[in-house]
């Protein structure tokens, strides 16, 4: 994670970033929500093809990781298929939910910074985490 101050001079500004952030966390979630949609229906295909073909041949589905190694944190997947590519899409499509959740809550919670009427020579100072703001200071310049 990258955490970073970013100096704001007023909170309309800090609106409108969250804003940029908010649109551009859809944006992208909708995308690979189209991508877990096409790799879905591949996968169920691949699923019953393979479900056919071992029934036919009267053998079972080994349920091993053979193709799968880790090297220290990072997972590997050797020949990877449309289950592995759906798992991690998955993944990102979860990440990017939780995200755009926590940016509509501090959206929502910022509101009150319209509220504080005249704010000249304030300077907000923002502790962001991946763009979010977690901490504002209020300086007075």
């Amino acid at each position: 994670m990258v955490t970073k101050i970013k100096e704001y001079t007023s909170a309309q500004a800090i609106a409108e970033t969250l804003d940029k952030e908010l649109s551009e966390t859809k944006s992208v979630l909708g995308e690979y929500l189209r991508r877990l949609d096409e790799i879905r229906t591949l996968a169920e295909k691949s699923k019953k093809i393979r479900d056919v073909v071992m029934k036919l041949a009267g053998k079972k589905l080994a349920t091993e990781n053979s193709g799968e190694i880790t090297i220290g944190t990072l997972n590997i997947i050797l020949d990877a298929n449309a289950f592995h590519e759906l798992t991690a899409i998955e993944s990102v499509v979860r990440s990017h939910q939780e995200r755009l959740l926590v940016l509509q809550k501090v959206r929502e919670t910022l509101k009150w910074l319209d509220q504080l009427g005249d704010t000249e020579g304030l300077k907000y100072l923002v502790l962001e985490d991946e763009g979010i703001p977690e901490r504002i200071l209020f300086k007075i310049s």
